[in-house]
């Protein structure tokens, strides 16, 4: 009998990605609390909140490769998470304006009858222009910063806040499918 596949993520943006490689997976949102997660640095904190995510499911879920991920945006060692409010948004995107800051995917992969795993991390690197205030205070009213890593969606800012990309565009959207693909071959 073959596994399905689940995302163990509610995030929109990753079904869309995770659609380019896997056509049928059911998408079932662990409720793992990032806050309650610490490591030493960024990187290790995404790949531990991943792997906490897909382990989540996969405890619940029979028969399936579970996939989980966790975005965040660090600038210099401050990790930004989601936003508790439009001010904090505010003050995340004021802060990220003309700098380079990191958005860093930690993704796993995991075997619900095994326990078998594998989980990696993408960085890129994203230059966002000096934007004025009243930019980022439309945006921030729009509510779309409210759910995402750093207060900002790439897709939906990217002519007005983004100076430069350098890495995997995918990944600062929220799953680096390259990667993801190079981790499910191991599983096999």
């Amino acid at each position: 009998m073959q596994k399905k596949f689940v995302l163990a993520s509610a995030s929109p943006r990753r079904v869309q990605l995770l659609n380019k490689i896997i056509k049928k997976f059911k998408v079932i949102p662990s409720r793992v609390k990032e806050s309650e997660i610490s490591a030493k640095t960024p990187e290790a904190f995404a790949v531990k909140a991943a792997i906490a995510k897909a382990e989540d499911i996969a405890l619940k879920h029979r028969n399936a490769i579970v996939i989980g991920a966790d975005t965040i945006v660090v600038l210099g060692k401050k990790i930004l998470g989601k936003p508790k409010s439009k001010k904090e948004a505010i003050a995340m995107l004021e802060s990220l304006a003309g700098k380079t800051h990191k958005v860093i995917t930690g993704i796993a992969i995991v075997d619900s009858e095994t326990f078998e795993k594998y989980a990696d991390y993408e960085i890129t690197k994203v230059k966002m222009k000096k934007v004025a205030d009243k930019e980022i205070i439309d945006y921030v009213k729009s509510g779309k910063p409210m759910d995402k890593a750093g207060s900002y969606g790439i897709q939906e800012i990217e002519e007005i806040f983004i100076d430069k990309i350098e890495g995997d565009y995918n990944n600062v959207v929220g799953l680096p499918v390259g990667k993801l693909k190079k981790l499910l071959q191991k599983m096999k």
